[in-house]
């Protein structure tokens, strides 16, 4: 592969392609919030969020650690979308006022139906394949203030039946995939190239 030609840049974000999950919390007086975020990944049965410190979401973790990540598939992006300039805050935190307006049901302004969950308070979002039921260990604050990063260990995995591979436990990776928030624009993953040799799917997928 011929050497690429390479500037230094100083972007504002760094979101190179990272997952959308939907975070259901719950609120003080009882009701949900519901908030995207674009900052997520796992480790075995553990998953690390970033969250910014003036979110309604860190405060009702910090108050009620249960919650429900709801991860997004590509055609949720609209409703994803209309729930990023929305906040559960009331009144919302000076910092955000000149971006984001208070909601206080969002599931109705996304278009989106709760679901029960099982083991934890906060409903699921019933339009995403995979739902992760989890409760927060650890919030730890970083970045001079700015955001919290939150340790949650998942409690139960709901997947729809069309993104397992029957007769298995595992998620069909040719047969779905998370939205993807490239740079502030939303995208679906391409088509697979290959599997990882750790792979325990790469003889029951195409």
């Amino acid at each position: 592969m011929k050497p690429r030609t390479h500037l230094v840049i100083r972007p504002s974000i760094l979101y190179f392609g990272t997952p959308v999950v939907l975070l259901t919390t719950e609120n003080a007086d009882g009701t949900c919030n519901l908030a995207p975020i674009s900052s997520a990944w796992a480790l075995g049965q553990h998953l690390v969020l970033g969250l910014g410190s003036e979110s309604h979401t860190v405060r009702n973790l910090a108050e009620r650690p249960e919650l429900v990540i709801n991860v997004a598939s590509p055609e949720l992006w609209e409703h994803v979308e209309r729930l990023a300039p929305l906040t559960g805050a009331d009144p919302v935190p000076e910092a955000k006022r000149p971006v984001y307006r208070h909601e206080r049901d969002k599931f109705a302004a996304a278009g989106l139906t709760p679901a029960a969950a099982d083991l934890v308070r906060p409903p699921r979002v019933a339009e995403c394949a995979l739902q992760l039921e989890a409760r927060a260990r650890a919030l730890t604050p970083g970045g001079a203030g700015l955001f919290v990063t939150v340790e949650c260990e998942v409690l139960r995995v709901h997947a729809a039946e069309h993104i397992v591979v029957p007769g298995t436990q595992h998620i069909d990776p040719a047969g779905w995939s998370p939205l993807i928030y490239n740079f502030r624009h939303y995208h679906a993953l391409a088509p697979g190239l290959g599997h990882g040799f750790r792979s325990e799917t790469a003889t029951t997928t195409v």
